[in-house]
């Protein structure tokens, strides 16, 4: 019994709380470094989509027939590089073509009515001119023999006043003065008569003046109704070129031919079918589709970001770094559009081309551990039982 109660005693002087102040010093170093750790550091949020590909910075353009109708050329080749206006189908136009010539055989019958009638206008104004020379120069000749019967007629007339003076003086015999009245009524009538020949001179030549300006009128309503036949041909004619050169479909753009049709020769295309897709030249970038819940207001133009690609293991090939180059403000299909632009040089091994498919994660954020448990904290008191964090880490 006293050899036990030694021993105790001795263990009891041997225990001094070395071993447990070595043991709360270790845990207060670690509680610190830990507590540095969490109110000091930082750590990235991000929002990451599974909807991201590579694409050329031009939009693609699509091609599609703009008529219906069966094929007799196509030259489509998928990959092929193609220039703006390069033909690429041809759709059949004989219809087109057959009525075009026959609007434009009505145009030169149309032009050579026209000049027809052109010319029996300048013949018509010739003649106008020359019948009113002749008509001028026949009344200027009535004109003057009628004041020729007027003078003779006013010598007789005054022969005849005298004669009468000198038969009431018993001078002049009853016959030598009947003959100068009937000299003078003689010459009176015949002034008369160039009198009435000159207005039916005048008469005849407005009637004839009427006749010509009614032919020219008539003339000109023909070229004015052969104008609008030709033009009404030559509008059908700019219509039928214009939908013949429809028919000949031709590539909008430059680029490259990264989708085609099966198209055969005698196959039948619809207005509006899907020809192919042209890929224009341009530089790479990265195009992905947020939820407006995690793009609005979180992600932000100059944020980095990294580019899984589906097609190449991220472990073996590394990822394609980018930064956030334009954010869209509009929802559209239940999503948000954001692009990117590729860092240089930032995948060495692996063959950038457009249409590459990847997951995408861009870092909205960096915050402290502190922050993140607070975060946590708050969410699982205010929030549903069934959600779920929104942001990766």
């Amino acid at each position: 019994m006293p050899n036990a109660f030694a021993r105790t005693m001795r263990s009891l002087d041997a225990d001094r709380f070395r071993g447990s102040l070595a043991g709360l010093t270790v845990a207060a170093a670690v509680l610190g470094a830990w507590g540095w750790w969490m109110f000091t550091s930082t750590v990235s949020l991000f929002e990451v989509t599974d909807i991201a590909r590579v694409e050329v910075d031009r939009a693609t353009f699509t091609v599609q027939s703009p008529v219906a109708g069966r094929i007799v050329a196509t030259r489509l080749t998928l990959g092929a590089d193609v220039k703006a206006g390069d033909i690429l189908v041809e759709v059949e136009a004989d219809t087109q073509r057959g009525q075009t010539r026959e609007e434009q055989a009505r145009v030169d019958a149309l032009a050579a009515q026209r000049a027809s009638v052109e010319r029996e206008i300048a013949a018509a104004g010739k003649a106008r001119r020359d019948e009113q020379e002749a008509a001028a120069a026949a009344l200027e000749q009535a004109r003057a023999q009628h004041r020729e019967a007027s003078a003779t007629a006013g010598l007789a007339e005054d022969e005849l006043e005298r004669l009468t003076r000198l038969r009431a003086q018993g001078l002049v015999s009853e016959r030598e003065h009947a003959q100068a009245k009937a000299e003078a009524q003689r010459r009176r009538a015949a002034a008369d008569s160039f009198r009435l020949a000159l207005a039916r001179l005048e008469r005849e030549q407005k009637t004839r003046e009427s006749d010509r300006d009614t032919n020219l009128e008539r003339l000109a309503g023909e070229i004015t109704r052969i104008e609008g036949l030709t033009a009404t041909s030559r509008r059908t004619i700019e219509r039928l070129e214009t939908e013949t050169a429809r028919r000949v479909i031709r590539a909008p753009v430059s680029g490259k031919l990264g989708e085609i049709a099966t198209l055969r020769i005698g196959g039948v295309l619809r207005e509006g079918d899907k020809l192919g897709a042209i890929v224009p030249s341009g530089r790479l970038a990265v195009v992905a589709e947020f939820p407006p819940a995690a793009a609005l207001g979180r992600v932000r133009a100059g944020q980095p970001a990294r580019l899984r690609l589906h097609g190449f293991p991220w472990a073996q090939y590394g990822t394609v770094t980018a930064k956030v180059s334009r954010v869209a403000s509009e929802v559209r299909d239940g999503r948000i559009r954001v692009e990117l632009a590729i860092e240089p040089g930032s995948t060495p091994l692996i063959p950038i081309q457009h249409g590459l498919p990847g997951d995408l994660e861009v870092e909205v954020e960096r915050v402290t551990p502190a922050t993140l448990v607070l975060r946590a904290a708050g969410r699982l008191l205010t929030a549903p039982r069934n959600s779920s964090p929104r942001s990766a880490i």
